[in-house]
C-alpha cells in the first residue's frame, strides 16, 4: 500500500474518505433517509475464518443477473461489503463513496459485492438516487439475509452487519472484519489488505 499511496489520487481518495463524508448528498435525497439512531454496535457472531474457503452463494443483481462468488474463481480477488439497510444515513455515505476509490481495487485485480438484505424494488429506488455505483448490489432478500447468516453477520433484528470481506482468486477467505454498524469502515484498512491478499497470488 505504501507504494502506491506515493500517487496524488490515492492519497486524496483516502483523506476524503476518512476526514468526513464521502458522497455529497442532494437535500431532497437527503430527505429520504430514515436515521434509525444508534444501533447495538454488533450482533451477530462471525461463521466464516480467514484461512478456510469463503461460502459459496449465488444472489440477484440490480442488472438482472444472478451473481455467484464462484464465478470469480482464478479471474478477480472478491471483496462483500455488506450493509445493514438502504435508505440509512452511513450505508447511504459508504456505497457511493466507493466510487471514488473504484482504482483502488482496479489496482488490486479486485471486484467489489454490495450486498443487503433489501429487496430489489427497494435497491432499485435507493441507488437510482445516489447516482450510478460501478460494482454490482446484490439482494440478500429471499430466503431472507441467507447468505449474511452463512457468513455469520445477520442481526437479531433482521438486518445485515456492515461488514467487509477479501477472497482470493482461490476462493479462500483472506480478510473478515464486522465493524461497528453506526460507523464507515475503514479504507485505507481495507485496500492494506487487498494488496497484500493480491501480492501472494
Amino acid at each position: 500500500m505504501r507504494s502506491f499511496l506515493r500517487f496524488v489520487p490515492a492519497i486524496a481518495i483516502l483523506i476524503f474518505w476518512t476526514s468526513g463524508p464521502a458522497f455529497a448528498l442532494s437535500d431532497a435525497y437527503k430527505e429520504n433517509i430514515y436515521n434509525p439512531g444508534p444501533l447495538k454496535p454488533v450482533d451477530s457472531t462471525l461463521k466464516v475464518k480467514a484461512g478456510e474457503p469463503a461460502p459459496d452463494f449465488t444472489l440477484p443483481s440490480l442488472d438482472g443477473n444472478a451473481v455467484s462468488l464462484s464465478q470469480f474463481a482464478g479471474k478477480k480477488n472478491v471483496v462483500i461489503s455488506f450493509i445493514p439497510a438502504a435508505w440509512t444515513p452511513v450505508c447511504s455515505d459508504q456505497w457511493p463513496g466507493y466510487n471514488l476509490a473504484k482504482g483502488l481495487f482496479e489496482a488490486q485485480d479486485a471486484i467489489l459485492l454490495g450486498i443487503t438484505v433489501d429487496n430489489l424494488p427497494t435497491l432499485y429506488s435507493w441507488t437510482r438516487q445516489m447516482g450510478n455505483l460501478w460494482f454490482p448490489v446484490l439482494s440478500d432478500f429471499w430466503p431472507h439475509g441467507a447468505v449474511a447468516d452463512k457468513f455469520g453477520v445477520l442481526r437479531s433484528d433482521g438486518m445485515a452487519e456492515r461488514a467487509l470481506f477479501i477472497i482470493d482468486k482461490s476462493g479462500i477467505l483472506r480478510y473478515a472484519k464486522v465493524g461497528d454498524i453506526n460507523r464507515r469502515p475503514d479504507l485505507e484498512e481495507l485496500i492494506n489488505t487487498l494488496e497484500k491478499t493480491n501480492s501472494k497470488r
